[in-house]
């Protein structure tokens, strides 16, 4: 059994499986998922798990360069924009609209469902490079 870092076999076989530049998508309980893009279904109950904390244990194991996000996020959900931006306060964070938002989504390699019940609480992860 694995010790520590991400213990969910099908998230941690993503993260080991992405190349720079490729993206994963965090969404909330209602974010649609395109056909053919692989869905990781971790919602329990609305509210469980919740963004924050299934953004946080990604980013503990994974190198991220970019961060994009909905625009309608700034006016709809402003405690996660906050969020968003102190995580990645080192990273390019993108804001398009939603509709593009889900057009971006098609080429993902991964679509993760948290149980977040807040509007726009979804964001595309892209992958850097860690050399060192």
């Amino acid at each position: 059994m694995k010790k520590n870092g991400m213990l969910n076999s099908h998230i941690a076989k993503v993260l080991a499986d992405l190349g720079h530049t490729d993206r994963i998508v965090i969404g909330d309980v209602g974010l649609p998922v395109p056909p053919g893009v692989p869905k990781i279904d971790l919602a329990l109950r609305l509210g469980t798990p919740g963004f924050k904390e299934v953004v946080d244990a990604i980013a503990e194991d994974m190198v991220i360069e970019k961060v994009v996000i909905a625009e309608e996020m700034k006016a709809e959900n402003k405690e996660t924009l906050q969020y968003i931006n102190d995580t990645f306060r080192d990273c390019e964070i993108e804001a398009c609209p939603h509709e593009r938002f889900k057009q971006l989504m098609g080429d993902a390699k991964a679509v993760i469902r948290t149980g977040e019940a807040k509007p726009y609480a979804n964001c595309i992860l892209q992958a850097g490079v860690h050399f060192g």
